[in-house]
C-alpha cells in the first residue's frame, strides 16, 4: 500500500518539468514580434520615391531656361543667307536656263508657289500674258502664292520672299542686273539661282559664286 502514494508523486514530478519547458517555448513567441519591425524599414523607403519629385522641380527650372531659348530663332535669321547657285549662260540663253532650273526644282519636289523668277531684260512670256489682263489680276496671282511667279526686275521689289528665287540675267541695262541681284538675295529664303554671265554676276554680288 505505501507504494501507491509514491507513484502519483513520480507522475507529478514528471509533469512538472515538462510544463516548464512548455512555458519556456512560449517565450520565443515574442520573437515574431520583432519580425514585423523589419517590415517598418521598407516604409521609410517609400519617401525615397518622393525624392524624385524634386528633380521634377528642376525640370521646371529647365523649362524656364528653355524660355530664353526662343531668342535662338534670332540666330537662324542671322544665318538665313540663302545658298547661291550660278548657271553660266549668255544673255540670250539665260531665260531658257532659268526655265530649266524651274523645271528641275519642280521635279525635285518644290511646290510651284515656292519659286519666284526675276528677269532683267525681256519679260517672261507668262508675265507678259498675265499683265495683259491688268496689274490687279497679275498681282493677285502673286498674292495667292500657289504658282511660279514671274516678275520683271523693275517691279520685283513688290514681290514677297519665297524659298527659291531664280534670276535670269537676260539682257537689259547693267543697272537692272545691279538692282535685281541684291534684291533677289533678300527675297530668297533658302536658294538663289542666277543664270547669266559669271563675271557680271560676281561683280554685282561681290563674291565668287
Amino acid at each position: 500500500m505505501p507504494l501507491i502514494p509514491e507513484e502519483p508523486q513520480i507522475h507529478e514530478s514528471a509533469q512538472g518539468p515538462r510544463a516548464t519547458p512548455a512555458s519556456g517555448r512560449t517565450a520565443p513567441t515574442p520573437r515574431p514580434v520583432p519580425g514585423p519591425r523589419p517590415a517598418a524599414p521598407p516604409r521609410p523607403g517609400r519617401p525615397g520615391p518622393h525624392r524624385p519629385t524634386p528633380p521634377v522641380q528642376r525640370t521646371s527650372r529647365d523649362t524656364v531656361a528653355a524660355k530664353p531659348g526662343p531668342a535662338g530663332p534670332a540666330a537662324p535669321v542671322a544665318t538665313a543667307t540663302p545658298q547661291i547657285q550660278l548657271i553660266p549662260a549668255s544673255a540670250e540663253g539665260a531665260l531658257d536656263a532659268a526655265e530649266e532650273a524651274v523645271d528641275l526644282l519642280l521635279d525635285s519636289g518644290r511646290a510651284p508657289g515656292d519659286v519666284l523668277v526675276i528677269t532683267t531684260g525681256e519679260q517672261h512670256p507668262w508675265a507678259a500674258h498675265e499683265l495683259s489682263f491688268g496689274e490687279t489680276a497679275y498681282w493677285a496671282q502673286h498674292d495667292a502664292g500657289d504658282d511660279v511667279f514671274y516678275a520683271d526686275a523693275s517691279v520685283a521689289g513688290r514681290a514677297v520672299t519665297r524659298p527659291v528665287v531664280v534670276v535670269a540675267v537676260n539682257g537689259g541695262p547693267d543697272e537692272a542686273a545691279a538692282t535685281a541681284l541684291p534684291l533677289a538675295l533678300t527675297r530668297a529664303g533658302a536658294l538663289l539661282i542666277v543664270c547669266g554671265d559669271p563675271q557680271q554676276i560676281n561683280s554685282v554680288l561681290g563674291a565668287g559664286v
